[in-house]
């Protein structure tokens, strides 16, 4: 150690310490104050019991409008807890007066997967079997009407609370394809709830111009519908950003109260929205009004309604830094090639990829891309399954049932499997080999720690 009697160098010494320790002061005085206010706010609330809200949300619509519902109660002063519902545990239940549930339908009247696990616990319980007698709750069910068990999981759901004793706040709101009239209904019956009248209108973010760029056909020569990538920008202003397993809803101009959605196949460092838009035909010919306008009846430069919508049960999110199982088939691409674009930027090579389609020669969707990820090690194991180029269909879970003892070993290795494709076979007969391979409780249990995320249509 060299000591000094030089005051100069002395006083120069206790300034830098100083500064030092007011730099490292700075960060923990930050975090009392900000730690103070919140156990000031939850003093203020301590004799409030808290309102429950909780959601059931497969593409994110569910979980915010619970996001508004809260916000709602909060303006009023009411002490909220806002979670899902796989977080929802029978005490939770029994201890609460007032709950509100905001519920999405999945696939053919199933459970979304943030539900999985509330659905196991707690709802195979029989009438009676868990009193609620105390409990006050309202429904929100979200659907489709276009699907056979319209609002089917926010029925069950609402009968299944009844048949426990609990009593109906109003009867349950049912919105048809986010239908802002019955959004509206649900918040005017908060507003009296709450004893408030300043409950924010819900509204989806307003459509924007956005030009088409490019189109291309993908698998010309198939004996499935015509499949284009389309390319979008901005028709004016800087690209907004979005997240791989992101949508976005476009509005055809002859169904513009209807709009489609579809997963976004790139990430903002592409420089624009790419999309993978299969044709749809009526049993009469006629084209689909949204999927024949962006594949024929418009034209390069031609300008698009269109709007960002986030999917936050299918970004990566937490699962980042995790080894990553993607399964999807048809046009089910576009989602999982957002992911592997996305990880490949970051750096994470662990990715497998089974896709599944009809014909090698005509619907390898990306063929080139692909297989030069998979040559760069950026995405190792690559399993293509071509149903119709033997005698036998084979399919993306028979794949999977191929793969069993590598697939489990992922999942030991901690992986999050995402799928993305279509709900009729696909969807279920995935669901089914992975129930297989690992058994019931262990898939719920994936899917309520968020590593079993699906988007299916």
């Amino acid at each position: 150690m060299i000591f000094t009697h030089d005051t100069t160098r002395l006083v120069l010494l206790a300034g830098l310490s100083l500064s030092y320790a007011s730099v490292c002061l700075a960060p923990w005085l930050r975090a009392r104050k900000k730690r103070r206010a919140a156990e000031a706010a939850t003093a203020a609330l301590a004799g409030q019991r808290a309102w429950l809200v909780a959601y059931a949300s497969q593409t994110g619509n569910a979980e915010e409008l619970a996001t508004q519902t809260a916000h709602s109660l909060q303006l009023a002063g009411v002490a909220v807890r806002l979670c899902a519902l796989a977080e929802v545990t029978l005490d939770d239940l029994q201890r609460s007066e007032r709950a509100l549930f905001l519920i999405s339908t999945y696939g053919e009247g199933d459970a979304p997967d943030n539900a999985a696990a509330f659905v196991q616990h707690l709802m195979t319980r029989a009438a009676g079997d868990v009193p609620l007698p105390q409990l006050h709750y309202a429904v929100l069910a979200l659907g489709d009407s276009s699907y056979g068990q319209y609002c089917g999981f926010g029925r069950a759901l609402d009968n299944w609370l009844a048949s426990q004793s609990a009593a109906r706040l109003f009867e349950r709101i049912e919105v048809d394809r986010n239908c802002a009239d019955t959004i509206g209904a649900w918040f005017q019956h908060l507003s009296h709830l709450a004893g408030t009248s300043d409950a924010p209108d819900w509204s989806a973010p307003a459509f924007d111009d956005w030009r088409l760029l490019a189109r291309r056909e993908l698998n010309c020569g198939s004996a499935g519908g015509a499949v284009f990538h389309l390319e979008l920008a901005p028709a004016a202003g800087a690209l907004p950003d979005w997240q791989s397993g992101d949508l976005v809803q476009v509005a055809a101009p002859s169904d513009p109260a209807q709009p489609r959605e579809y997963s976004i196949a790139s990430i903002p460092h592409d420089g624009s929205v790419h999309l993978l838009v299969r044709q749809h035909r009526h049993p009469d010919g006629s084209l689909g009004l949204a999927s024949g306008w962006l594949t024929q009846h418009s034209a390069p430069g031609d300008l698009v309604q269109l709007r960002l919508r986030a999917h936050r049960r299918f970004r990566l999110e937490h699962n980042a830094q995790r080894p990553l199982i993607l399964i999807g088939n048809g046009s089910g691409i576009a989602g999982l090639r957002g992911h592997l674009k996305s990880r490949i930027l970051a750096g994470q090579r662990r990715n497998w990829l089974i896709f599944g389609e009809r014909n090698a020669a005509h619907d390898y969707h990306y063929r080139e891309e692909l297989q030069a990820w998979h040559a760069s090690g950026d995405l190792p194991r690559l399993d293509v399954v071509f149903s119709r180029d033997q005698p036998e269909r084979l399919y993306v879970q028979d794949s999977l049932r191929t793969h069993a003892d590598e697939f489990k070993r992922w999942i030991g290795q901690g992986a999050a499997i995402y799928i993305c494709g279509s709900l009729a076979g696909m969807a279920g007969g995935v669901d089914q080999a992975l129930e297989d391979l690992l058994g019931r409780p262990a898939l719920d249990g994936l899917a309520a720690e968020g590593r079993y995320c699906r988007d299916v249509y």
